[in-house]
């Protein structure tokens, strides 16, 4: 049984720590612990590089998914892609949840110790990045300093799901078979697919292509944004060519120059393209972005938008995300809630579900409608609509009232 920690003597520099569950069982030392770090390669990557990636993770014999999650890793710092998958992962991180026993009663005491635990948002987050990397590794184990649980995501690049092996060095050809080890399915849990690659791996074209567009408007910014200026003069003489050159790197602040009559200063025209080419194409990979993770473009098409089409999107998104809650019900209550029973966080017998959402504009007219006819809670109303109820209305003022 683990001891309880005391809280910080009076004056003492050291914060007070929160003494850990009587009945969690102990592990302090990890896999985590022991990973060889590996410096990362900041490379330009392109569609050769995904393909050689692809290849390695492919291979039969000896398949590694280290450069195709290192090109994953280069392809989300793209603004919009985060943006879309952060979205998508917050509304199910902000969803209610509750922990019901086998007679569908809430059992508020095991839901308000995974609601108040700093590492619950962690253990759902690798559920949820499942779907985008189309694997997760997660390893459980316990503070050295307070007793409470950690919960630490190992390195993609380290596991091998097709062979079931996790790497200590990603460059290594052996490691540990997960899946045969005594702390699987209770320590190390895994979510996603073996064979999976994620929705990241259908992003990684239109990431670099949208990149590559990015970097060549710039270029033509740089070269065409302020039209070439040019000056004929005899370069044979040095103190012409010089005073050439000198009101060539004056000109920006300077009003007026004067050139001598066999002198000629010109603009260059510049290009006739205004980058076009370069817009369609980063908006093509956008839309395609939003439609593979978000299955609707919201809020972006600012020319073709309306409020209808922006509805229809938000249903559509709604849609994928309850598909997220599902598949986060069903690793709670397969893996995690049997793994967090065993090591001492929660009583045995419950299942995690998430709370059915109300719309609370449909709720408000129902309720309406009800008053006519019977008497609602004035507790109730507060709670759903925040409305301080402070008695009935006066029955001699001839206006019907809720409770009446």
């Amino acid at each position: 049984m683990a001891k309880q920690i005391k809280g910080r003597k009076k004056g003492s520099a050291t914060k007070p720590t929160v003494a850990p569950q009587a009945n969690l069982v102990q592990r302090r030392d990890g896999w985590i612990n022991k990973i060889v770090p590996k410096a990362v390669s900041r490379v330009r990557n392109d569609i050769a590089n995904w393909n050689k990636a692809l290849k390695e993770a492919d291979s039969i014999d000896n398949p590694k998914r280290r450069k195709l999650i290192e090109l994953y890793s280069d392809v989300m710092l793209d603004a919009l892609l985060t943006s879309q998958i952060e979205q998508r992962i917050g509304r199910t991180l902000s969803a209610n949840f509750t922990l019901k026993d086998q007679s569908d009663n809430e059992n508020e005491e095991a839901t308000k110790i995974l609601t108040e635990a700093v590492w619950f948002p962690k253990l759902l987050r690798s559920i949820l990045e499942s779907v985008f990397y189309g694997h997760s590794l997660v390893e459980l184990t316990t503070s050295k300093l307070d007793g409470n649980l950690n919960v630490d995501l190992l390195p993609r690049q380290n596991v091998i799901p097709n062979k079931g092996i996790f790497l200590y060095d990603a460059s290594a050809d052996r490691g540990e078979l997960f899946r045969e080890m005594r702390e699987f399915g209770t320590w190390i849990l895994e979510f996603g697919d073996k064979n999976d690659y994620g929705l990241l791996n259908k992003a990684v074209p239109h990431a670099l292509f949208k990149r590559f567009c990015q970097s060549c408007w710039s270029e033509l910014c740089e070269i065409y944004g302020i039209p070439p200026r040019f000056i004929k003069t005899n370069t044979q003489d040095p103190e012409m060519l010089d005073r050439a050159e000198t009101m060539l790197r004056d000109m920006g602040s300077a009003a007026y120059f004067i050139i001598d009559t066999t002198e000629e200063f010109e603009f260059a025209k510049g290009a006739d393209t205004n980058g076009d080419v370069y817009n369609n194409l980063i908006s093509l990979c956008n839309s395609e972005i939003s439609l593979l993770i978000s299955s609707a473009q919201i809020g972006q098409d600012t020319k073709n938008g309306n409020r209808s089409k922006e509805e229809v999107s938000v249903e559509q998104l709604k849609y994928v995300v309850a598909g997220d809650k599902r598949l986060t019900e069903d690793y709670m209550n397969s893996v995690a809630i049997p793994a967090l029973v065993r090591i001492g966080v929660l009583p045995d017998g419950l299942r995690f579900s998430f709370n059915a959402e109300i719309d609370l504009g449909e709720l408000w007219t129902r309720t309406k409608e009800t008053f006519q006819y019977y008497k609602v809670d004035p507790d109730w109303l507060k709670q759903k609509f925040g409305i301080e109820v402070i008695g009935e209305r006066n029955a001699n003022s001839g206006q019907e009232g809720f409770f009446e």
